[in-house]
């Protein structure tokens, strides 16, 4: 899929239809932008309660932290 999009004096982009429908984005959705590169990624911000669980199973002892850094 490609689409594009301009940048408006007001420095606003509208997300072509095709990429809103495929991704499911709604009206009034909160986005990060992160800096890659010359780029820039779009993602929309989770909600906390679809964040409930993800890290299952997880290890709790053995991860890496500040102490072992250089």
């Amino acid at each position: 899929m490609t689409a594009t999009a301009t940048l408006s004096s007001k420095f606003q982009i509208s997300i072509p239809k095709t990429v809103r429908e495929e991704q499911q984005w709604e009206a009034g959705q909160e986005f990060v932008f992160i800096p890659k590169g010359k780029g820039v990624l779009v993602m929309p911000l989770a909600d906390i309660k679809q964040l409930a669980g993800i890290a299952k199973g997880a290890k709790t002892s053995g991860y890496r932290d500040r102490k072992d850094r250089y």
